[in-house]
């Protein structure tokens, strides 16, 4: 009966004191950055963002040079 008071307080040490404590959402998604084109000065996030030699862009027409 001792030993297992004993065991019961060791793990009780571990688990509150010792223990890393886990990340609270380790599947969170990358934050997003706003970019602001090269051309028009508009900004866009990071994920729509179209990149064109080294450059970005909000539009097609921007990466282009049409508009």
């Amino acid at each position: 009966m001792q030993w297992l008071i004993v065991i019961l307080l060791i793990a009780g040490i571990y688990y509150f004191v010792i223990r890393k404590p886990s990340p609270k959402n380790p599947k969170q998604p990358p934050e997003e950055i706003m970019l602001e084109c090269e051309k028009c000065g508009t900004y866009i996030s990071s994920k729509e963002a179209i990149i064109k030699e080294g450059a970005y862009y909000c539009s097609k027409e921007c990466a282009l040079g049409e508009k």
